[in-house]
């Protein structure tokens, strides 16, 4: 049986980036529960066509700018930060500036805004990108990566987790916990992001071939509920991996044709390839500034995490009684909502 720690309340929540497959899936999460939402989004009208008529309280504004959503804090007892700067930074070109902007410094003035406004418990979304390990070995949560790492992106999750952890040492009253989330798949990706393309791409037979890549998979549901068990029972400073199970391009693939009836590529397209196609598509971007679908970050990325996505989940399933479903069930769920909301015939 799970060792839960003594429950915190949940009244209110301020939820960022609440039209992300992840925040939809948590902002619904928590309306079931009867706790009181308040969501700040970029776009009201995005969020009107997504939520529909639900009891949500949106705020149009943006993370690093907190005068546009301070005021709106108050009342809010409980805040999570889900919003984050990833995929533009895969597209071509390089993006620290931005990524540090929104990640790092957009989420410190977020959580001193927040304890302005009289919140004083917190769920960070962080990424399993801030752990490393070896090929074929299991990770948990002790095991961090170097900040030193070549990737941008993952070196700005590891100082947004510094920066928050160090913010909640000089406010001892205010508890954080950091939830890690594996690839995400799930129902209301209307994005969509890259794991709803990637199911676009297949059922209409647009995958020129299997990739040598492989993930950790996991049901943004399954993340949603995960981050409120962090909130009610997770332990102050802590991660907690919601990171699902592994599993390789080919893997995936197959599970996919399993549940589609679409049959899977067979064609295996070598890491030399891509590196070529990806340094042709930044020669592109630079010309033009337009977003290429395969960037070198990408494609490094790939390479550097092949087989280092095998990731223990224990902690979460035994302190907070996280539950991971199985994939193949994801997977019809996602074809299903797709469906049924007319993005797949």
């Amino acid at each position: 049986m799970p060792q839960k720690h003594q429950s915190r309340s949940i009244h209110h929540a301020f939820v960022t980036g609440a039209t992300g497959l992840l925040r939809n899936n948590l902002v619904r999460a928590l309306l079931k529960k009867g706790i009181q939402v308040t969501a700040l989004v970029r776009s009201r009208q995005k969020a009107l066509e997504q939520f529909g008529n639900l009891p949500i309280h949106f705020i149009e504004g943006d993370i690093c700018q907190p005068d546009s959503y301070q005021n709106h804090m108050q009342g809010c007892d409980s805040l999570f930060h889900t919003a984050a700067f990833f995929r533009d930074s895969l597209k071509g070109g390089k993006h620290w500036q931005e990524l540090y902007n929104t990640n790092v410094k957009g989420s410190l003035e977020l959580f001193e805004a927040a304890y302005k406004a009289g919140i004083r418990q917190a769920v960070h979304t962080s990424s399993i990108a801030v752990l490393y390990g070896e090929q074929n070995q299991l990770i948990d949560e002790s095991m961090l990566r170097s900040r030193n790492t070549s990737n941008d992106y993952y070196r700005s999750k590891i100082l947004s987790e510094e920066a928050l952890l160090d913010f909640s040492k000089k406010h001892p009253d205010f508890f954080v916990s950091f939830v890690l989330p594996g690839f995400m798949f799930g129902p209301g990706d209307i994005g969509p992001t890259s794991a709803g393309q990637l199911i676009f791409d297949f059922v209409h037979k647009k995958l020129p071939g299997i990739i040598p890549g492989s993930y950790s998979v996991v049901d943004a549901r399954d993340v949603a509920d995960c981050e409120i068990l962090a909130m009610q029972y997770g332990q102050q400073g802590e991660r907690y991996l919601a990171a699902g199970r592994h599993m390789t391009m080919e893997e995936l693939l197959k599970n996919l044709e399993a549940v589609s009836g679409v049959a899977a590529p067979t064609r295996r397209i070598p890491l030399f390839l891509l590196k070529i196609i990806a340094q042709s598509n930044e020669l592109y971007h630079r010309l033009t500034k337009r977003p290429i679908l395969l960037s070198k970050a990408a494609v490094t990325s790939t390479e550097e995490e092949y087989l280092r996505t095998h990731f223990n989940s224990a902690k979460s399933q035994n302190e907070l009684g996280a539950h991971f479903r199985p994939f193949e069930e994801t997977l019809k769920d996602v074809l299903a909502w797709y469906k049924e909301h007319g993005y797949l015939s």
